[in-house]
């Protein structure tokens, strides 16, 4: 008995150390998927556009990026020391790691859209404001429309490891766990109908406007729409602080705080600080400017912004709430501690 308790330990060991084995060859694909982008857009000039042939290979490196960012923090999580540990002191089940993961890798992937966004921004906007391009705006509509397509995998694996965790299927036949797939893949698209069709959404027809639709102008008004992506690290990193159980923390407060801060500026003040340097370039006032907008971007305009506002007040609602049921918790706190001195 003990020499099989024995056996079972070595060949566990031997097989986490297998899977951990496999960090280090995704590291390396993720580091390449990386590099491709620089030997690819390093002769571009600043206004030059990206050609189909170029955009292709930025959006294969793309599909290889983000996944192999997400694997290597999962197997990093699961399948090493330190990560068991960790996994282990926070309670952590399959589907809350990888959604830890989802999370860390849509952060990444934000700060990408900033650095796009003030790249775009710094060198459009001093010079002329609706006719200057800069090849980055259009390089990462290439790199990161791929994101869109990876996070959709994504989010189905945290869906589909919860789902499972949650059914217990009776049968375990090949052609039972086909169907029970099929089943999960069909669950999954009509209860995340929304998000599905926001991801494609946002990687076909906003891919094809960043390149192609808007004839190369507005390059700096699209440097603010990638600069959205500000506030996301805040609520990726708000999500994580909920599943390490770190919710009263006040890194929890802090990061809210951030998180509200941030949403605000760049997803609500935002619109009329473009606007108003629409104005300053046809040498109007604001509302004569939003007269003289096209229809369409108007339309484009209401699409984007209502929904931040009604985020925004949620969140300013959600923040009123954590801080004041803080302060009347400390302040209980506080009385309580001088009833006892007084005793």
């Amino acid at each position: 008995m003990h020499k099989r308790t024995q056996l079972h330990t070595t060949n566990y060991f031997r097989k986490e150390a297998k899977r951990a084995s496999i960090i280090y060859p995704l590291l390396l694909l993720a580091a390449a998927a990386l590099f491709v982008p620089y030997f690819i857009l390093r002769e571009l000039e600043w206004e030059e556009h990206v050609s189909i042939n170029k955009g292709f290979c930025l959006f294969a490196s793309g599909l290889l990026f983000f996944p192999s960012l997400f694997l290597t923090l999962n197997n990093t999580q699961l399948h090493t020391q330190p990560g068991r540990k960790f996994v282990k002191s926070c309670k952590l089940c399959h589907s809350e790691v990888y959604d830890i993961s989802n999370k860390c890798v849509s952060a990444v992937q934000a700060l990408f859209c900033c650095f796009t966004g003030l790249t775009s921004v710094q060198y459009s906007c001093p010079r002329d404001v609706l006719r200057t391009s800069h090849y980055v705006s259009e390089a990462y509509a290439w790199f990161g429309a791929a994101y869109f397509f990876y996070d959709l995998w994504s989010m189905y694996t945290v869906w589909s490891s919860k789902f499972k965790q949650m059914s217990q299927p009776h049968m375990n036949g090949a052609q039972n766990k086909i169907l029970l797939k099929a089943m999960r893949v069909t669950a999954y698209l009509t209860s995340n109908f929304l998000m599905v069709f926001h991801h494609v959404f946002i990687g076909c027809f906003g891919f094809l406007v960043i390149t192609y639709l808007r004839g190369g102008l507005g390059d700096c008004f699209f440097g603010f729409v990638y600069l959205m992506e500000a506030s996301t690290p805040f609520v990726s990193l708000r999500g994580i602080l909920t599943k390490l159980g770190l919710k009263n923390s006040k890194w929890y407060v802090a990061n809210g705080l951030a998180m509200l801060s941030t949403f605000f500026i760049f997803r609500v003040a935002m619109f009329p600080y473009v606007i108003n340097l629409f104005a300053q370039a046809i040498q109007v006032d604001f509302f004569t400017a939003v007269k003289r907008l096209p229809r369409n971007c108007l339309i484009s305009i209401s699409l984007l912004l209502f929904p931040q506002i009604y985020w925004f007040l949620l969140m300013l609602k959600g923040a009123t709430k954590l801080l004041f049921s803080k302060n009347g918790s400390d302040k209980l706190t506080n009385n309580n501690n001088l009833r006892k001195k007084a005793r």
